[in-house]
């Protein structure tokens, strides 16, 4: 298990010397200056080095916001609001996956050379330290390299790939290292991964190190990466690559006569080093709590695992000790009425839900809220609470969002969309639920602002809110937890985040006050990895690495998620073509949903701008239902209540407190190179066409 210490050292330099007035022994270090063999030839110093290399790492977690980038701030952190469908937020925060306001580029290079340090000096003191532990040592320097690499690899394609320490000052020729071609890149990247492996221990030596098998997951998931970047890019309309200006190198994209071998090497590697992690790892997934044909159980099962530090599951994790080291999670993402300050940071959409088994369809596949074909046909379907709508929903689903009505922390969540006060059976409210309509909402409707008024909203929380007399008792109408229309604060798509809450009754809210940990790595990645490139390969109609069956591995893989999930499971073996891939594609966005993993899945797959927006998914959708040319939105899903028959009705809106649209073209598949950095080098490229 990786256990994350954010620890206050000196800064780690070789021997200098320097000039003063007085006449002085200029070969005594000075006190403010660590030496090499102060650090580099004891236990305790590398200890010391690698929290520092630790405290550096690009890990996003609860500190970690996409719009920001690696800012270590948090304290306005939500999860899956990118743009990638699983949920929306507030005005300002909400944005698509296009860049990030601290572009990681400086600090990448910082940790680089670090890495690059403990690599070159770390031989010269080998004879202190057993071989196993400094072959380790060696290890993780390769490991924190790779990530660096992979880090950058994601947002900018290929990069200057610094191996060695660039002494300072130095010429011109020695600073300058120009952008490698991207396939260059991802061969250094699983250079650096293999290296890893080879040289750390099976279990980390130590609490808050990695070992071989963390190097191997992660090894995994970044090949899956430039295998599906080398495959799909060739995918997009012209082909999405292209030459820097300055040096002539394929900065981003793959050659026409490369991608498709080095697609299929890369995900061999995939595969090959997710196998490795499940048979040799001993990891398995979660399932303390879990019992068969039992969804409380199950449900209850995936609450428990994220925040069990024992978990089998876990293989590489950020933890977080109060009151020392806190984040702000809760602070930004409980319920409304438990703000700590704020409140509702992530809002699922009713998108995500479609995800998910469980509930009734219309033809076209979306969820069923009348009785109709479609949403704007017949009439409502009435339930005794908004739970029965729920109550065939896979526990999973339950497990990562609160539905309304249901309890969180001893409390029944009351989230209301309204309360209708006409007469039955109640027709849609709209006769178009389409893209272009979003901007109509509920507060335009002439039930609403006509007479007779039949239908109550609710402009506001606390003691404004509009009420209606019900059964000798003032009922208010978007009830204790919102969505109220003109306040961003509580839910605006009628659905909570329950994943990574804390669950603690008794919980102290406010910022600084949580210690929830964070998974990073798990063993379900682990399964999905494997099985995703398994049908990549079959795909290309490429060997099995290891001599497995390819299609059997990824079923297996899927149907062990899924069990656990309480989903149902696959009949037969995945089938070897698109539909066999969407299969595990979706599985992807219901298993790791909220994790940080979505927005770069939909990216990799390149499926986010308009022509590829049919795979959005995981699985074919009529993009038009929520996307409009570069621009799409999302939709909330709406509990109201009937007072003459004192049931309860849902409706399928796009998210009407603010109408949040997302666009995203092509071009933002890769980040912008700093222009800074552009700006005062000779050799480094911008991205081609911008």
């Amino acid at each position: 298990m990786k256990r994350q210490r954010f620890l206050t050292i000196l800064a780690i330099a070789g021997a200098a010397c320097i000039c003063l007035n007085a006449c002085v022994d200029l070969d005594i270090t000075p006190k403010n200056v660590v030496a090499d063999e102060e650090v580099l030839s004891t236990e305790a110093g590398v200890n010391i080095y690698m929290a520092r290399m630790y405290s550096l790492m690009p890990f996003e977690d609860f500190k970690y916001t996409a719009q920001w980038g690696f800012e270590n701030n948090g304290w306005l952190n939500s999860t899956g609001i990118e743009g990638t469908g699983e949920a929306v937020n507030r005005e300002g925060l909400s944005a698509a996956f296009t860049s990030e306001r601290t572009a990681y580029w400086n600090k990448g290079f910082e940790l680089i050379r670090e890495a690059n340090y403990l690599i070159e000096n770390l031989p010269n003191y080998q004879e202190n330290f057993g071989e196993e532990l400094y072959s380790h040592y060696l290890g993780e320097a390769y490991y924190i390299r790779g990530m660096v690499f992979y880090t950058m690899a994601k947002r900018f394609g290929g990069i200057p790939l610094v191996t060695k320490v660039i002494p300072y000052p130095a010429s011109t020729e020695e600073m300058e290292v120009p952008r490698s071609s991207e396939e260059e890149t991802w061969d250094q990247i699983l250079t650096d991964f293999d290296k890893a492996a080879s040289l750390m221990m099976a279990k980390s030596p130590m609490e808050g190190y990695a070992n071989k098998y963390v190097a191997l997951a992660f090894k995994s998931e970044a090949m899956l990466y430039a295998g599906s970047v080398a495959k799909y890019n060739q995918e997009v309309s012209g082909r999405l690559t292209g030459l820097g200006r300055k040096t002539g190198v394929r900065v981003i994209g793959f050659d026409a006569a490369t991608w498709k071998t080095a697609s299929i090497r890369y995900f061999t590697e995939s595969y090959k080093a997710a196998r490795e992690v499940m048979q040799d790892g001993g990891y398995s997934l979660y399932k303390k709590r879990w019992a068969a044909n039992d969804p409380e159980a199950q449900y209850q099962n995936m609450v428990d695992m994220f925040s069990d530090l024992s978990s089998p599951e876990n293989i590489y994790v950020k933890q977080y000790i109060y009151p020392t080291t806190t984040h702000a999670f809760d602070a930004y993402n409980l319920p409304f009425t438990f703000r700590a300050p704020l409140s509702s940071g992530t809002c699922p959409t009713l998108d995500f839900i479609e995800l998910f088994d469980g509930f009734d369809r219309y033809p076209d596949g979306s969820i069923r809220v009348t009785s109709g074909d479609q949403n704007t046909s017949g009439n409502y379907l009435m339930f005794d609470s908004p739970l029965d709508f729920f109550k065939d929903a896979e526990p999973r689903l339950r497990a990562y969002v609160i539905f309304p009505f249901d309890e969180f922390r001893n409390r029944q969540i009351e989230v209301r969309g309204g309360i209708y006060t006409g007469d039955t059976p109640i027709k849609p409210f709209f006769s178009n639920y389409g893209y272009n309509t979003a901007d109509t909402r509920y507060q335009n409707l002439s039930i609403y602002n006509g007479s007779p008024k039949t239908l109550y909203l609710s402009p506001r929380e606390g003691g404004s809110q509009e009420v209606v007399d019900y059964n000798g008792r003032q009922m208010r109408a978007a009830g204790e937890e919102g969505p109220f229309y003109d306040n961003g604060e509580a839910t605006v798509t009628g659905l909570y985040l329950r994943k990574w809450l804390n669950t603690d009754p008794n919980a102290e809210g406010g910022e600084g006050k949580s210690a929830q940990p964070f998974v990073l790595m798990r063993y379900a990645d682990v399964l999905l990895n494997a099985a995703e490139s398994a049908v990549e390969l079959e795909l290309a109609g490429a060997n099995s690495p290891d001599g497995s069956n390819l299609m059997q591995t990824a079923t297996d893989a899927v149907n062990e998620i899924r069990e656990r999930a309480g989903a149902v499971l696959l009949q037969g073996t995945l089938t070897s073509d698109i539909n066999g891939r969407n299969v595990v594609r979706k599985e992807r966005r219901k298993e790791l949903a909220f994790e940080h993993k979505s927005k770069w899945d939909i990216r990799r797959w390149r499926v986010a701008h308009y022509e590829g927006r049919d795979g959005f998914w995981g699985e074919t959708r009529d993009k038009n239902k929520f996307s409009n040319n570069e621009n799409y939105r999302f939709r909330g899903l709406y509990p109201f209540f009937s007072t003459k028959t004192g049931k309860y009705f849902f409706d399928a809106r796009f998210q009407w407190v603010a109408s949040k649209t997302y666009g995203y073209t092509p071009l933002n598949y890769y980040f912008e190179i700093p222009g800074g950095e552009v700006a005062k080098s000779n050799v480094i490229d911008q991205q081609p066409n911008r």
